[in-house]
């Protein structure tokens, strides 16, 4: 594995964007002092939360007695959904998603009432005894079901580029094909959590482990029938997030905020794993279908595409998502002529939500698939497919009408191709596999086009509130939240690069609605570049104030002022220390703080026409996978794999490549090991550690080599970087194809078996019998067995 052995700068030495510092928090992490919400003590009075669940995936309540509840020990209060004083549908952006059900159910799980209690194991105690009575109804659980009923959760989308029936019809070449792609628990370290204090002025303050703190401001103050100044959300860090903690926050903050002002005393709610599991949204499901038209070159020439997600009971972001999934469905691959639909399928099961990649992944999944059946079909290396369809000059094109405006992937993968020894290791494991029987290997090299911004235009935008003391020191708060991927050291970086000092002067202070209103979520991988930008701009704000009192004070241009070397620069060789240029500026009544915004530019999406430009840029990587599987079993073992990532100019090297190692890896277990389950009652039977697994230590390839392409970026982000959170994820598609191109060697490389995700043993065991099979109706080549 990469290890970047960089020494920290000294102390008092400038720590600026580029350096690989350490995360701001490295060391409270691993010694146990980052404070996280279940850490902080709790007050002598504080009642804990639970909600009754129901146990029904689609049913009218008849009958729900409480009594029993109200009386268990410990039960303080106990709340249904008439209790709440204002709106009781916390939909994040359409409605439908009720805070506590009234008549009707439509998930196992969904929260029937709450209770408040002197502890959590009393509340959790108490809620087993209601009794409630249901009238079932019909139920959908999967997306077959849900296309049959032509029941969505929202309308289709579609996306048209040319013509692509009439290009189907004249292609030398056409194949067909579908995908099911399951979806993914987000599995944080830390759970769901919030606590609630009501205030002397009706209010609250909530800390929440949330992605949106101004969306759990919103809808507290919407339940509660208050203000949104009344009600004050605050983030410090969050134990992990990856989208998972983007709505699915918000109303654990709801119920502790009304227990909160019924009761006068703390209420803190802490979902046990088990109800996390049952209760929260996860990755979308998406059954993907195709029809492909091709040369003889494997150029696509048509392609129309059906993408169906499983959204669940309620709309919640899956709009979004599936937006993202169609525009991600051509990946890095020029379509000049296709048809891409989006179906939001409404299931009676919990309405899925973000997750790193926002549908992104799910929607690249299909093409790639389609770019290896090519190849089968024609006898190429699926490597050479590609890059006969990656964007390129008059290629350049989206379906959604964005010009693709830094191409860079050509490059990027002819690059990594000499870097990783593809071609001398693809000669290598096709000899290998002609000579062994039973195990078999398989390499594919896959790349990745990312769009970055918010699908959404408004939420593009981004504030930050910069103060600086007469010591020379510095106070920065912002809009993002950190969930440790290093937001926050980023910032810090980039606020000392501005002023010339080291990062040490530079404090980021936890994330609050009081101090920055109507924040985005810290989502879309556009942490650093939104709020980067806003605290460049605040940086830039005090600057410009304190050069000009230089010029003034000192009879010099304002542009001879220069912040360097933990000093203030101006004329020819003069100079003062920060801390004493910013002492001077304060007795002169110079103003040393401001406000920061940054909005978006360039960005714009008709829905009507379907076309327009919903990404400022494209983040670019691509990775080399190499597997080796067992073909009696399916058992399989990822040996190497080869990175090289597009992140512009880096901010931070170590968490950049911390980032790409991270996602990555949560990549390769949603497509490898983590496999979401359902009962036919709509029970979720994934739903602890015991039963869902995600990669460990042990999974991570023995061989994992990760390098930064270096191209700044072509658009103007803060000093030219790019966004690294989520494309990672999506180089996890190359184990997915190795595994798939292991398989296709027991046909001699002549068809690709249907893999569906996650591909565990048991799937790839099913994908070599219908490797198999094909072998029996194509007579190929007897397999040479060695002794």
């Amino acid at each position: 594995m990469r290890k970047l052995t960089e020494p920290r700068p000294a102390s008092g030495v400038p720590q600026t964007p580029g350096q690989a510092l350490p995360h701001e928090s490295a060391h409270k992490h691993v010694s146990g002092a980052a404070t996280y919400i279940d850490d902080s003590p709790a007050l002598p009075d504080t009642v804990y939360i639970a909600t009754g669940q129901s146990t029904e995936a689609h049913a009218r309540i008849r009958r729900l007695d409480l009594e029993q509840v109200r009386v268990a020990p410990g039960v303080v209060d106990v709340i249904v959904q008439s209790d709440i004083p204002g709106k009781t549908d916390v939909g994040p952006v359409y409605g439908g998603d009720p805070l506590l059900v009234g008549d009707e159910t439509e998930y196992v799980g969904q929260p029937l009432f709450a209770v408040a209690a002197t502890s959590q194991e009393a509340a959790l105690r108490a809620v087993e005894l209601a009794v409630v009575e249901y009238e079932a109804l019909p139920a959908q659980l999967t997306v077959e079901e849900s296309m049959a009923a032509d029941s969505y959760v929202l309308p289709e989308h579609r996306l048209l580029m040319g013509d692509p029936e009439a290009a189907l019809g004249c292609a030398p070449h056409r194949t067909e094909g579908e995908l099911y792609v399951r979806g993914q628990e987000h599995f944080y370290l830390e759970g769901q959590i919030a606590e609630a204090h009501a205030t002397e002025d009706g209010g609250v303050h909530v800390v929440t482990s949330t992605q949106h703190p101004s969306e759990v401001q919103k809808l507290v103050a919407e339940v509660l029938d208050v203000p949104f100044h009344r009600v004050v959300a605050e983030v410090r860090r969050m134990g992990g997030g990856f989208g998972g903690k983007e709505t699915q926050g918000a109303p654990l903050a709801c119920l502790a905020a009304i227990f909160a002002r019924r009761l006068r005393r703390t209420a803190r709610y802490r979902m046990p794993r088990r109800d996390d599991m049952v209760q929260t949204g996860k990755r979308h499901d998406f059954l993907n279908r195709w029809r492909v038209g091709f040369d003889s070159d494997g150029r696509i020439q048509a392609a129309d595409m059906v993408l169906a997600g499983k959204c669940g009971f309620s709309p919640d972001l899956s709009e979004g998502i599936v937006d993202r999934a169609m525009f991600h469905a051509d990946n890095a691959y020029f379509l000049d002529n296709a048809a891409i639909v989006g179906l939001r399928c409404k299931t009676h099961t919990v309405s899925n939500t973000a997750f790193r990649g926002f549908g992104g992944p799910q929607g690249m999944m299909a093409i790639e698939a389609i770019v290896e059946d090519i190849a089968r079909c024609l006898g190429k290396d699926p490597l050479d497919v590609r890059k006969t369809n990656l964007y390129r000059p008059g290629r350049n094109e989206t379906p959604y009408g964005q010009q693709v405006s830094q191409l860079i992937l050509e490059d990027l993968i002819e690059t990594l191709e000499k870097t990783s020894g593809y071609r001398e290791r693809r000669r290598e494991i096709t000899a290998f596999n002609r000579e062994h029987h039973t195990l078999k290997k398989g390499l594919a090299l896959t790349p990745v086009k990312f769009g970055i911004s918010f699908t959404a235009k408004h939420l593009n935008q981004a504030g930050a509130l910069l103060q600086i003391y007469t010591d020379g020191s510095l106070m920065i708060n912002h809009g993002g939240t950190e969930m440790g991927q290093g937001l926050y050291t980023k910032i810090q970086q980039i606020v000392a690069r501005a002023f010339g000092v080291s990062a040490s002067r530079v404090q980021v202070t936890s994330t609050r609605t009081d101090k920055v209103p109507n924040t985005s979520p810290t989502a879309a991988s556009s942490g650093s570049d939104l709020n980067g930008m806003a605290a460049l701009d605040a940086c830039e704000r005090v600057k410009a104030a304190l050069a000009a009192f230089v010029a003034e004070h000192f009879s010099v241009s304002e542009h001879s002022v220069r912040f360097e070397e933990e000093r203030v620069h101006w004329g020819g060789e003069q100079h003062l220390p920060f801390e004493s240029l910013i002492q001077l500026a304060y007795l002169n009544r110079v103003p040393l703080f401001a406000t920061g915004h940054y909005r978006t530019p360039k960005i714009h999406y008709d829905r009507e026409t379907a076309k327009g430009q919903p990404f400022l840029y494209f983040a670019h990587g691509a990775a080399v996978s190499e597997v080796t599987i067992d073909t009696e079993t399916g058992e399989y073992r990822v040996n190497r794999v080869d990175i090289l990532h597009d992140v512009g100019e880096s901010l931070n090297p170590a968490i950049d490549i911390g980032q790409i190692e991270g996602g990555f890896v949560q990549g390769m277990g949603w497509l490898t090991t983590e496999e979401l389950l359902w009962d036919d009652k709509g029970r979720v039977l994934s739903n602890s550690p015991a039963n869902y697994k995600i990669p460990t230590a042990f999974d991570v390839p023995e061989r994992f080599n990760v390098a930064l392409y270096h191209c700044p970026n072509s658009e103007e982000t803060v000093y030219r970087s790019k966004a690294v959170g989520e494309p990672p994820l999506m180089l996890a598609i190359s184990v997915w194809s190795a595994l798939r191109d292991a398989c296709a060697s027991l046909t001699d490389y002549r068809f690709s078996p249907r893999l569906d995700t996650p591909a565990t043993p048991e799937r790839v065991y099913w994908a070599l019998q219908e490797c198999r099979t094909f072998n029996r109706k194509h007579r190929p080549s007897p397999e040479v067995v060695t002794s």
